[in-house]
């Protein structure tokens, strides 16, 4: 008898960050063209109002940083300020100066972390629904000589409970009958199964081994150990990075200038 949820609705990268990571890897590509050509004869030669070796990096700008730019913008009228916003000045002003790799750097920079980002809140969210699956929904009452299956948010403190082989312990509690194991290894990284005897204290998530087990619930389900980890991995994928690396990132691109000579007339 199991007494799992079931998956919660997975989440995918949205179009924004899609958009983003072709970005990063347009202006990754302009970056790697734009050092091949510096080296070739041709790589200096006028091709219009650029060089042969600035275009791509202007394709760059024009198809990555300008997008970047304008976005900024629109959150800078919503008055949703953050460290992105100086990225976004690096952008243009590497573009009034004419420093076309300083500025494509930055759009690397920029559009690179949120695709980083965006692959860290898909693993947080695979860690979250791999957690959801195993919550438990069921406990078993014990009263007198009968058993009664009821919500866990219907468990109180001071419950009975019983547990079956390789059942979910479905609240913190203390055994009070009973000897065997149990798998703690999915909530703390034990690798050893936790001996359980009358006496011994339970968490809640907890892989019941193969003998039946009878616990008094000490918590009630949304103070277990299971419910708080559910919290904590929901507000951390929820909750969005207000401050960003790309604050550092002028500088990076002010030092870079100083030691490259990123123009290539």
């Amino acid at each position: 008898m199991t007494n799992n949820t079931a998956a919660t609705t997975s989440i995918t990268p949205t179009d924004e960050h899609r958009f983003e990571k072709w970005i990063a890897l347009l202006a990754t590509i302009a970056i790697a063209v734009h050092f091949a050509a510096r080296f070739t004869a041709r790589g200096s030669q006028s091709f219009g109002p650029f060089t042969f070796a600035e275009w791509p990096l202007i394709a760059a700008l024009a198809g990555g940083g300008l997008p970047l730019v304008a976005e900024l913008s629109w959150k800078l009228l919503h008055r949703q300020f953050g460290s992105d916003l100086l990225a976004g000045i690096s952008i243009v002003t590497s573009i009034v100066l004419g420093e076309y790799l300083a500025g494509t750097l930055v759009v690397l920079m920029l559009s690179g972390g949120e695709a980083i980002e965006a692959y860290a809140v898909r693993s947080a969210s695979s860690v979250l629904e791999a957690l959801a699956r195993r919550m438990p929904t069921l406990a078993h009452r014990k009263s007198d000589e009968t058993i009664h299956d009821i919500a866990v948010d219907q468990v109180v403190i001071g419950d009975t409970l019983l547990i079956f082989p390789h059942e979910i312990c479905p609240v913190d509690g203390t055994v009070i009958d009973g000897h065997g194991t149990m798998d703690e290894s999915f909530l703390t990284g034990e690798p050893y199964l936790m001996p359980k005897l009358s006496g011994s204290a339970v968490i809640s998530g907890a892989l019941n081994g193969e003998a039946a087990l009878t616990i008094r619930a000490d918590k009630i389900a949304g103070d277990s150990r299971y419910a708080q980890i559910m919290h904590v991995m929901r507000a951390a994928e929820q909750r969005s990075s207000d401050v960003r690396e790309c604050g550092v990132w002028p500088i990076i691109s002010a030092r870079f200038t100083r030691r490259w000579p990123l123009r290539s007339r």
